[in-house]
């Protein structure tokens, strides 16, 4: 993090003020879609002119207050890279909730180095919550410290999830999981935005959360609020990275092994 030496503070608030100004945008936007400005990516992923104004906006931001970072972005309206020192950006996770005005949609933003993550931040403009972190420095809502729940085992856990809506290539598995975590744990949520899930279970709403099939955007900057608020993540499988998104298991330490080892048993059992 020598990159960031002296100006953590300075480029955190920068980057507030962009999601904020991104958050701006959605709520004056929320309610007013016209039919021509929603597009498909595919038959279920939608993207919103506001989506890529959002991406237009961080971009041009971001690039100012770190010229030698590069980016990788959901919407991809610049080059993007998988490595090195870049923004990791989702400028408005939860495009389907935001299209049918359910209000659970954040602004996602994280500086990664290579596979570590620097510096999150996960906005969410209709809650006018703030999440941020920077590695090692703790993680805060709104600037009150955050820290991840202390659940004594799963009968006591609230998790949430995400269902699978492109890919179904683990779906006998993930309804095995879900099967056994209905019977097992206090409750599950589904949100549709995995931002705001991972902010969730850094503030202690969510005692965890899982999901597969992910993007780098969806996760990053969550990722670190967790383990800045104490928690812990990974991967189900140790082959993959969290930061991948491909698989991504955040929770307290106290309750991460036996979500890991559900996981991995109905992986097991279904040849996935």
């Amino acid at each position: 993090m020598e990159y960031l030496k002296g100006r953590e503070a300075q480029i955190q608030a920068g980057v507030e003020v962009l999601a904020r100004q991104c958050g701006d945008l959605m709520l004056r936007r929320s309610g007013d879609l016209q039919t021509g400005e929603i597009h498909f990516k595919d038959r279920r992923n939608l993207v919103t002119e506001v989506d890529l104004a959002c991406e237009a906006l961080l971009v041009e931001g971001l690039r100012d207050l770190l010229p030698e970072a590069h980016f990788q972005t959901e919407e991809g309206l610049v080059p993007g890279t998988d490595r090195g020192l870049r923004w990791v950006v989702d400028p408005l996770d939860g495009t389907t909730n935001f299209v049918h005005r359910l209000p659970i949609v954040s602004v996602s933003i994280a500086l990664v180095d290579d596979q570590q993550v620097d510096l999150g931040v996960v906005y969410a403009p209709f809650q006018d919550e703030m999440f941020a972190a920077i590695r090692g420095s703790g993680a805060f809502c709104n600037g009150q410290r955050l820290n991840v729940s202390r659940p004594a085992g799963l009968e006591d856990a609230l998790l949430a999830t995400g269902f699978p809506f492109q890919r179904f290539d683990r779906i006998q598995a993930y309804m095995e999981v879900l099967q056994t975590l209905m019977r097992q744990c206090r409750g599950l949520r589904r949100m549709g935005s995995a931002a705001i899930d991972l902010a969730y279970v850094a503030a202690g709403r969510f005692d965890g959360y899982f999901e597969y099939n992910l993007q780098p955007w969806d996760v990053a900057a969550g990722l670190l609020l967790v383990q800045e608020a104490g928690g812990q993540v990974g991967s189900v499988r140790p082959m993959y990275h969290p930061l991948d998104g491909r698989e991504v298991l955040a929770a307290p330490a106290e309750l991460y092994p036996a979500l890991e080892a559900l996981l991995r048993a109905a992986d097991s059992t279904y040849g996935v």
